[in-house]
């Protein structure tokens, strides 16, 4: 029978294989044509033939040949370190990831805030100590937000999952209890005043909807109706066991410290404090956000009508801690850049009131991605000025696209985290 022989890559030649050459006499120089390597002279001489496989006869052979070596992978070159314009750009572009995320953060428990408010709304007359209770789970914790070892920040939230009817109340509790924490407000004290803010308005639900929603201007009986709302209002949180500083707020929050309010017109020594601080963070909202959204006036120009026309109004303590609170620019401001771009105020810090989070129109970049830049991070970048709306281009207007109903909540994480 003929010899059983198999083939092997010459880097697998070893000391006692028995070989098989498929060559001519004259095409190598070893003695014969089938012999066992004995040396590693033979093995160098073998290879040296430059032969790509060899036989050998595994039956004649001391030991197997060697196991093939594996081929190391070609070393690739290593990547040149990005340029510091490219280090710069990464940079950036994970801060406004991390910012955008954040952001979404604060709008998803913004629509779950204003669902908790309409629950309660709806359960005040089937179960009013379980709307009490929802009511008062709110208001802890936005106080514990907003009484954090650095406060919090305000947002302008788009607020397009939320329902626009409960948009006035959160508002003015929010706001409320920022503005209680700037006046210095124990925890104490800033609950109550959440919750006389979030309840200010219960007294509506006695009115006709064909009159709280009534776009035209109110007859006489109608407006006096509508007033009746703060007495309807406390006569309810008497039902619900409200405790006295609440009931306050209720009777008193459309009361001016000119006397030019309602339901009793009293001056500013008759008002309580929690009830001035309520007076004036709901006159804000309601020009922010009127039945009319044509009448609506931007933030910068409501803060602007409170200080230059209606300070009598207002507790001249509590009107300036407001402004500063609010900021300069408040959240939905429209405004220009010292470069001459538009932006969308989308988020200020109390202690920040001219460098504010902003929404940046660049044509050159989609709507859905819009640049979002934090100017405490921006040194380079400053506000010339407050923008209305029909001074912007139609353009930048519709990609900034502020929103009619403007609403607001807080991020409670601390700043440099």
């Amino acid at each position: 029978m003929p010899a059983v022989t198999q083939f092997i890559n010459p880097e697998q030649l070893c000391v006692g294989l028995y070989i098989h050459l498929d060559l001519s006499w004259w095409e190598h120089d070893f003695a014969f044509s089938n012999f066992k390597i004995k040396d590693e002279g033979q093995i160098a001489a073998l290879r040296a033939l430059g032969l790509k496989q060899l036989r050998y006869e595994p039956s004649r052979s001391d030991c197997p040949p060697l196991p093939l070596q594996e081929e190391a992978p070609p070393i690739e070159p290593e990547a040149p370190p990005p340029s510091p314009e490219e280090q710069a750009r990464q940079a950036r572009a994970a801060k406004l990831g991390a910012l955008r995320k954040r952001l979404a953060e604060v709008d998803r428990t913004f629509v779950q805030a204003s669902q908790r408010v309409k629950s309660l709304n709806q359960t005040l007359r089937s179960q009013p100590e379980e709307a009490v209770k929802q009511a008062g789970e709110v208001v802890r914790e936005l106080v514990e937000a907003l009484l954090g070892e650095d406060g919090a920040a305000l947002h302008g939230i788009n607020g397009k999952a939320a329902d626009d009817a409960y948009v006035h109340s959160l508002n003015v509790t929010v706001l409320s209890v920022m503005l209680g924490r700037q006046l210095g407000f124990d925890s104490e004290a800033c609950h109550s005043l959440g919750l006389g803010a979030l309840l200010h308005d219960i007294g509506k639900l006695e009115i006709p909807s064909k009159v709280l929603l009534k776009a035209e201007p109110l007859t006489r009986p109608e407006q006096q109706l509508l007033q009746l709302h703060c007495e309807f209002g406390v006569r309810r949180g008497h039902e619900l066991m409200l405790d006295d500083e609440v009931l306050r707020i209720i009777q008193e929050h459309h009361e001016f410290c000119d006397g030019s309010g309602y339901p009793k017109g009293l001056r500013e020594a008759s008002i309580g404090r929690l009830s001035r601080v309520v007076s004036l963070v709901n006159a804000f909202d309601n020009l922010c956000n009127p039945l009319d959204p044509r009448a609506a006036l931007s933030p910068h120009e409501a803060l602007a009508l409170l200080f230059k026309q209606q300070r009598e109004r207002f507790d001249e303590v509590a009107l300036k801690a407001f402004i500063r609170c609010m900021g300069v620019y408040p959240p939905g401001s429209l405004v220009q850049l010292e470069d001459e771009r538009y932006a969308l105020v989308l988020a200020m810090h109390p202690s920040l009131p001219l460098r504010p989070t902003l929404i940046l129109h660049e044509p050159s970049i989609p709507k859905a991605e819009a640049l979002i830049v934090d100017l405490e991070q921006e040194p380079e970048l400053a506000i010339a000025r407050s923008l209305r709306p029909a001074q912007l281009p139609p353009e930048a207007l519709e990609y900034l696209d502020p929103r009619q109903q403007l609403s607001y909540y807080v991020d409670p994480r601390q700043r440099g985290k």
